[in-house]
């Protein structure tokens, strides 16, 4: 009975132990927080930012072009690459196919190597979808908000850059504090 009751006792301040360690290795929501607020500015510090929405939606175009902060919370910043076309643009309900690569901002700032995923760089990947202005389709929200943002501004066949930060971005990052680059081009679909 004695050696049961050393083996129980054992067993109980081992996993004791491992229930401390592993508390102190966890991150609180509120760390997560700050990491993704550092891993955008960290980002952001190396490009132009421009605080204001162009009134016209005259956005500056290319490589080069800003970095334009789209809400008051700083969640969805945009970089025009091309403005797509200029008379033929989304409306609410209108289906629009998008193809995208992005990058894990907490990562490319800690390992300082780009890990872009996506289906924009093949063809074998189907095209995603999301039905502009929703915010009940699984099929739409799956993706956040953030990248519908640029659909109030631009037109079909356009290509931008997205940060995004995760309380606008892919549900499954959420949680986890995740910020994305993303580099994102809207087609119309074809009926």
């Amino acid at each position: 009975m004695r050696i049961n009751t050393k083996i129980v006792m054992a067993s109980v301040l081992t996993g004791i132990m491992l229930s401390m360690s592993s508390c102190e290795e966890t991150k609180s929501y509120s760390e997560l927080l700050t990491e993704e607020e550092h891993a955008v500015n960290w980002y952001l510090a190396q490009h132009i930012v421009s605080l204001e929405i162009p009134q016209n939606g005259d956005f500056e175009v290319g490589e080069d072009a800003p970095y334009y902060k789209m809400d008051k919370d700083g969640y969805v910043y945009m970089q025009v690459i091309n403005k797509g076309s200029e008379t033929d643009r989304p409306e609410k309900g209108d289906l629009v196919y998008f193809r995208f690569m992005r990058l894990n901002l907490k990562n490319y700032q800690s390992s300082g190597s780009e890990v872009w995923e996506g289906n924009s760089e093949d063809l074998n990947f189907t095209s995603s979808s999301l039905v502009y202005g929703n915010n009940v389709l699984t099929s739409t929200t799956q993706y956040g908000e953030g990248i519908q943002v640029p659909l109030e501004y631009l037109g079909y066949d356009s290509e931008v850059n997205l940060i995004v930060k995760s309380p606008e971005g892919f549900t499954e990052d959420t949680s986890s504090c995740l910020p994305y680059v993303y580099n994102i081009r809207y087609f119309k679909a074809e009926y």
